[in-house]
């Protein structure tokens, strides 16, 4: 045989679940040591929140309906919201909004600028991901004017990667986002 065989439904869902509750069992033992051993300081919440955003990306994952470029910005949100909730939890010191969340919005836009290279003639599949992840990247605008960040370099090097992007997916694909709006609404 040269492939492995694939698991029926019934067998990973089933698989799922016991995967699922081994993670709960995990995050309620973690909790109980955390606060027997060490109650001042909330490392189980860190290593629990890891724990809800690997699900997030496997439930999300197992969903076929997924196109990537939705993948990518499902990850780019989670992972932010997850960042700052570790740098929250350690004290806060700004980390998360200074140095992770602009490289996260680099990363999200470096990929959808591949994807729309690729794939360009698919463009219109990407079209809405690729406006959320265009507006989820000026965040850092609203750090740098709300003064909540001290280093302002990767947040500017973020949105004018993000500007970038989007002028040049709309080059790229111009024609074929016209194409599609032409045929949905029968101009």
């Amino acid at each position: 045989m040269l492939y492995p065989k694939k698991l029926s439904s019934k067998k990973s869902n089933l698989l799922i679940k016991i995967l699922l509750g081994v993670s709960l069992l995990a995050a309620i033992i973690l909790t109980i040591i955390n606060k027997s051993t060490t109650p001042k300081i909330h490392w189980a919440a860190l290593t629990n929140s890891g724990i809800i955003y690997a699900w997030i990306t496997v439930i999300y994952s197992i969903n076929k309906r997924t196109n990537i470029a939705g993948h990518v910005m499902i990850q780019a949100i989670a992972i932010s919201i997850l960042t700052t909730y570790i740098d929250y939890s350690l004290g806060f010191k700004g980390w998360s909004l200074e140095i992770s969340i602009p490289i996260i919005i680099i990363i999200a836009n470096v990929t959808m600028l591949v994807l729309t290279i690729v794939s360009h003639r698919k463009y219109v599949r990407y079209a809405i991901y690729q406006l959320i992840i265009c507006i989820y990247s000026l965040i850092p605008l609203y750090f740098i004017k709300e003064n909540l960040i001290n280093y302002y370099i990767l947040s500017y090097i973020a949105i004018g990667i993000s500007i970038i992007n989007f002028i040049l997916t709309i080059i790229l694909s111009a024609r074929d986002v016209k194409d599609a709006i032409i045929r949905k609404f029968h101009m």
